[in-house]
This record gives structure tokens, sequence and C-alpha cells, in this order.
């Protein structure tokens, strides 16, 4: 029946193209809507906000790669994988849905960054939602988008915490309060031979009154079936993906000074099980005693005002969030084959609220300036759930627990983020100018542990005893709150000798916040003359240097950005194990350097041709090391980052009219991206001892093509995805307890897409 459906629509799109071709009538709607088109030679000027005011990409003294709906749509860009691949100098590490961790530029020690802040902040719109590793991160729905930006190097002046590295943005189209519009996207697909892809999405635009209030609604569906077999369940494509949700804005403007914008959105995304194999067992194989469960659930609520004041313009968000989480693993893989059921069902609910108001200069002064300040206050609650089975309890003779679960722990963080901001550009003349910014700001987090129980589990089912548990409770307790005050700073200096030439050289640093052991000030009760366990661990120090040259030439059909950059990352944060007893605990160490180029290229050659050509030459190493910060953490000197060596892209459209009301537009995107560490080489806490868990990802490639006609209103496209079913390795899980531990790419799928603008 799914081969049936998805022929149907094969068979629809033909028939559609083949009416199309016999239409007479020229129609302008036909000469713009299809997906990914190029009317002419002209490549469009790019608008941005990376500086928080509006831009030319091409003026812009940072790296940034910008995305806009047309973009995604023509790339078949749905998720992060896509803008992982299709952006110069970063990686996605993402075992599985829902457990994201980019990297940017090398600067990551593995790909997992078990409770360490991310180094790469995610913001839909105006609120963050990246938090740290061994976390659920949403991957959320793009659809409907004004824009995608991805902003590559230290952005700590103007986006805080978390943007050691980069900054990815997901902003949000605004009403129109002119038009009536309504639009409607539905995608089917097919992977492997019986896995059945569907996706709705949905947009209605309604002016209530005319230039001054308008409401945008957004809806979207997908139900992916998955194409990974779990042994340990017995499921059959256990891996299928549920995701859906909407959004609402309503823009009110009653001045030409002033506009609110009210935005209610909602996602679930609930992936059955995880993707992450076992290559030894067979072609997409997993094994664990239930499904992995990595399901988010985010609802937020925003209002944002802007004022247009005689010279500035002031812009005041509000943002109030909820995460719910699911992050439920099988991890028998702890003690190998000794068949001990061990598992976690952690249950997380974040509660955020962000504010942010900046005045920014209007353009064309001497001076061009941002003032801002920015509050974050954020609440994290933790029931961790340590489980065995009723099976095994029975079958080992284990009593006295009240359920399966062998130990119960309550525990919430709350974080706080305050700071002010501030971006100042002075023109020296017209072809050269200055820009300072510094944010200056304190960030505080403190654990608690609410209560519970705990109980002599493991070491009955590691000893073979039998008989009652003894429950003994888990005592309330406040840890040490963690507090850091810093500042980050960007110079840069532009110069424009041409109209269509910009160059830049820049330095700018960044930051993560401190964290804090749960053990701090404990000896060890093996060893006592080993180190006591520290306080935690302090931010780290990164600067970045960086020149770079954007340009347009020959009329807008040549443009190209380049940047060659140097990281000095001290100090660097990463979770290592004591050598006596192998406790677990934050600290930093020594230091690494990253060295690159990143490049971008766009040509349109003729009518209709587009070519792009992106890719990123890296070597991020470690550089500084004592051979205690070696025992603790498993670093060896020159260790390689979590970074390829080279990755690119190349990517090729051409668009062209089948009939006076038809458009097609065929496009096909090849990736390469080359392999790299998933962690230190060596086992934290055993000096010189390789790591069983140690090991490269494979050096991939991956090809989609998609082909698209636009006739008026309707646009109806096929697409291929991983066109030669490359099963390579992308991500490799540093540590044991995971008996499943690699991810690979999604097996080939074929399908159609549907889309109808009313």
């Amino acid at each position: 029946m799914k081969v049936v459906l998805l022929a149907t629509a094969c068979a629809a799109a033909l028939v559609s193209t083949s009416v199309a071709a016999q239409a007479q009538t020229a129609s302008p709607e036909a000469q713009g809507k299809a997906a990914g088109s190029s009317d002419n030679t002209l490549l469009n000027e790019v608008v941005v906000t990376a500086t928080r005011r509006n831009e030319k990409l091409q003026d812009v003294p940072l790296s940034v790669t910008a995305f806009s709906q047309k973009d995604l749509t023509a790339k078949g860009i749905v998720g992060y994988e896509g803008l992982a691949r299709e952006t110069p100098g970063v990686v996605l590490n993402k075992p599985t849905a829902n457990f994201n961790n980019f990297t940017a530029r090398g600067v990551a020690t593995n790909g997992y960054g078990a409770n360490l802040q991310s180094t790469v902040a995610i913001y839909i719109d105006e609120l963050p939602i990246s938090t740290i590793g061994n976390t659920t991160v949403l991957d959320p729905n793009l659809y409907d988008l004004e824009r995608v930006e991805f902003l590559r190097g230290p952005q700590g002046t103007l986006f805080g915490s978390g943007s050691l590295s980069g900054a990815l943005r997901i902003l949000t189209k605004s009403p129109d309060l002119d038009e009536y519009d309504a639009s409607a996207l539905v995608d089917f697909g097919l992977t492997g031979s019986d896995s059945f892809r569907q996706r709705y999405n949905g947009m209605v635009n309604l002016p209530i009154v005319k230039d001054e209030l308008a409401l945008r609604v957004v809806g979207f569906y997908r139900h992916e079936e998955g194409y990974v077999d779990n042994l340990g369940t017995g499921i059959h494509n256990s891996n299928t993906l549920v995701d859906g949700g909407g959004r609402a804005t309503l823009l009110w403007k009653p001045t030409d000074r002033l506009s609110v914008k009210l935005l209610a959105s909602y996602e679930k995304s609930n992936p059955k099980d995880s993707s992450l194999i076992i290559p030894s067992l067979g072609r997409n194989k997993r094994i664990s005693d239930r499904p992995d469960l990595f399901v988010g659930k985010l609802t937020s609520y925003n209002a944002t005002v802007d004022y247009q004041f005689d010279g500035a313009h002031l812009t005041s968000s509000s943002t109030y969030s909820m995460f719910d989480q699911k992050f439920w693993v099988d991890l028998a893989g702890t003690f190998g084959a000794a068949g001990i059921a061990f598992g976690l069902d952690a249950n997380g609910y974040q509660s955020t609220f962000v504010e942010e108001a900046r005045l920014a200069s209007d353009p064309g002064g001497k001076f061009d300036w941002v003032i801002g300040g920015f509050y974050l206050d954020r609440r994290l609650d933790v029931d961790y759930f340590y489980r065995s089975s009723p099976q095994y309890l029975a079958s080992h003779g284990i009593t006295g627990l009240p359920d399966e679960y062998y130990q119960r722990q309550y525990t919430h963080i709350n974080s706080h983020e305050l700071a002010g901001f501030g971006e100042l550009t002075y023109h020296i003349n017209d072809k050269l100018w200055l820009t300072t910014g510094m944010r200056y700001g304190g960030t505080d987090a403190q654990g608690f542990t609410e209560g519970g129980y705990n109980s002599a589990y493991l070491t009955y089912a590691l000893f073979g005893i039998s008989g009652p548990l003894a429950m003994a409770p888990i005592p309330p307790a406040a840890g040490v709150k963690a507090k850091a005050t810093k500042p980050s700073y960007k110079v840069s200096l532009s110069y424009k000798p041409s109209s269509n030439m910009t160059g830049y050289a820049t330095i700018s640093t960044g930051f993560r916040t401190p964290v804090v052991n749960a053990f701090a000030g404990r000896p060890s009760v093996v060893n006592p003359s080993d180190l006591i366990i520290p306080y935690g661990a302090d931010s780290d120090d990164l600067t970045n240097y960086e020149v770079g040259l954007k340009g347009r030439w020959f009329d807008g059909v040549l443009s190209a950005n380049v940047a060659a950059y140097l990281i000095d990352w001290s100090n660097i944060q990463v979770q290592a194990n004591r050598v006596s007893d192998s406790v677990q605990f934050a600290t930093n160490i020594g230091g690494a350097k990253s060295t690159g180029v990143e490049f971008e290229v766009v040509v349109a050659p003729a009518t209709g041709l587009s070519v792009g050509l992106n890719g990123s030459f890296n070597d991020a190493k470690v550089t500084k090391l004592t051979p205690a910060e070696a025992a603790i953490s498993g670093a060896v000197d020159n260790a390689r980052l979590a970074a390829p060596h080279f990755q690119g892209s190349l990517y090729v459209n051409y668009g062209f009219d089948l009939s006076p009301k038809a458009r097609a537009n065929a496009s096909v995107v090849f990736q390469h991206v080359g392999n790299y560490p998933g962690s230190f080489p060596n086992v934290p806490g055993q000096p010189g001892v390789v790591s069983p868990t140690y090991g490269f990802t494979d050096a991939y490639e991956n090809v989609n093509a998609n082909f698209a006609v636009a006739m008026d209103r309707l646009t109806v496209g096929a697409y291929v995805e991983n066109l030669f079913d490359n099963h390579s390795i992308t991500y490799v899980h540093p540590e044991a307890f995971l008996a499943s531990r690699y991810a690979t790419l999604r097996p080939r799928t074929v399908g159609v897409r549907l889309g109808y603008d009313f």
C-alpha cells in the first residue's frame, strides 16, 4: 500500500508537469514560485540581522551563512542535518532525533558534551533552546521561516553564554498586514523498501484590520516511519518519528512608529526509539531492553514591542517557555556481557524567562551603535529514575523494591544570566570603518537535591546476591552556587575598496557558564593522596582571530565569501575521572588551537543556472597539556579535536520555463564530510590506556537531488535523498554505557512534494 501511495503521488507529479507543458498564457506567479528557481543571472543581495540590525551580508564583519525559506525548500532542508552539511566549518553530532550537538570551527573535545554547555548557541527568534550535552534538544520544524542564520566564530558580545564558537538563529515569519495568504506543503517519501514518510505543513495569513492588525497561523505534522530494527524489543523500523505542532503570531501596528507582536508556539517531537546501531549485527540493527526515548515538548510565548524614535529603533522581546523532555536509555552496556538490567528514565521539566531590550541607531550617520540588556531566569527539574526490570528481579531473587526502580532522585537547577551589551561602529570614511563591541555580565547556577531513595541493587546484581534490598533515603541538599562574571569583546576593522567588495579583520571572544561538581571537596577513599574533587570548572578562555573578504562581481553574477581564522582555546572545560576511584567531575585542562579557512562561492553563469560551492579546511588539536591533566581527561598532546579536516558542498540549480505558465527547477547537492574522532583517545582516569570506545566517524559523501515544477499557485516536485544509499558512520558515542553507539546516514529516501499557494 505504501509503494502504491508513493507511485500514485509520483504519477500525479508527472501528469501535472505534462499539463503545465501545454499551457499557453504567461503567468508572473509561475516565474517566481518554483522552489529555488533562478529567474535571471543576478544573485540577490542578502540582508541579515546577525549584528542585531538589518545589514547586507556583504558588510557584516563576521562569517555568516544565511538560508531563506526558498533556499531551504530548494535544497530539501527540513532539519539540523541539512543546515550543518550546507554550512562550512560546521558539523552536527546527532546520535538520534532530538539529541543534537553542533560543532563549529573544531571547538569540541567530543561530539557528546556530557554535562557541559554547548559550544554553539541555538535560538528560535529570541529564545535560546540549546542547553548542555546529555540532554534532549529539540529538532524544530523549519517551515514558513523568514531566514536561518549560522554565525561562525564566538558571538559572546551579542548572544551571550553558549556561543563559544558560533550561534544558530531560526527566525520565524511575521504576519503580513496587507495581503491574505495561505500555503500548504505536503511531502510523501519512502525510505528503503517499507518505511513511509508523511509531512504536512500549512500556513494562513489573515489581515484583520488592513495595514494595522494581522494574524499568521502555521501548523505542521509529520509521521516518519523508522529504518532501524531493535533486536532487543523485536520492533521493526523502531525509530519512527512523530512530530506535530504550530504557532500563531498576531501583529498590531497602530502607528508608523509602534508595532506589537505576540507569538504562541507549540511543538512535540516524539521519536519512538533511538537511531543508534551496532554495525556488527548487520545494517541498521540495534539492541536495547526497551525503546530508548528522547522526547521533547516545547511551548513558548513571546511579546515583542518595536518603537521607532527619531534616530533610533527600540526593540523589547519577552519570552516565556516550557520544555518537557524524556531521556530514557538502556545503560546495560556499562557491564558488557554481564547481562545486568540497568537503565535510566530521566524526566526533565524546564521553564525559562528571557528578556532582551536593545536600542539601535538608524543607519547613515558617522556612528552606528546598538546598546541593550539581557536577562535569563531558568529552572530545570530533573527526576532520575534508575531501573532494573521485573523479569531480572524475579529471576535473580532480588526483592524489596516498590517497583522496578532501585533508585529515585529528584533534583532541580536554578540558573540566571544578566548582562549589558553594546556595539559601536565608527565610519572613518566611506571605505573604512571600525567596530567595537562588549558584553559584560554575570551567570550563576545552583543545583538542589530534593530527596529520593537509593539501594544496593548494583552490588547485588554484580555479585549475584539475592534477597531483600534496603531503601536508603536520599536527604535534601543544596549544592554550591557557581558564579562567573566575565566580559566578552569584539574589535573589527572593515575596508570597502569598492561598492562590490568588503574585507575585514576581527578579534572576538566567547564563553561558557561554569560548572559545579556535586562531589566537590571529596577525597578519595582508595588513595587519600589523590586529588581532591575540585569546586568545578571555570568558563573557557577562547579568542578568535579572523580575516575575511566578501564580494560580488560581474553585476552580481558571482558572489564569494572567504574567511581565515586562528582560535586560541585555553582553560578547556572537560569531564574527567579521578585516577584512584574513577569518580567523574568537571574541570579545566590545558589548551588547543584551531586554524582554518572557510569559503562560499555562488555563480550564475547563465539564465536560470546557479552553482554554489562551499567548504572549510580545519586543523584543531590539543597544544598544551600537563601529565596530570592527561591522566584525568584521556587527552594526549596533539590529539585531534572532534572536527573534520575538510568538508564541503557543491550545489547546482537550474530553472527553466516548460511553458509560459510553468517553470521547472532541477537541483543536485553533493556533500562531503571528512572523518573525525568521537573523543580523546585514552580512558579518563587510566593514564596511557587507550579507550575501547575510541573511534572515528567515516569520511562520507551524500547526494540529494530535487526536481520541481511551479504552475501559477501549484508546485509539484520529486526528490531523492542519499541517492547512492551511503551507510557511513556519522557519529561515534564516546562512552561505553550504550551498547548501540553508532549513527549513520538515513538510507536512500525517494519522495514527492506538493505545494500550493492559495
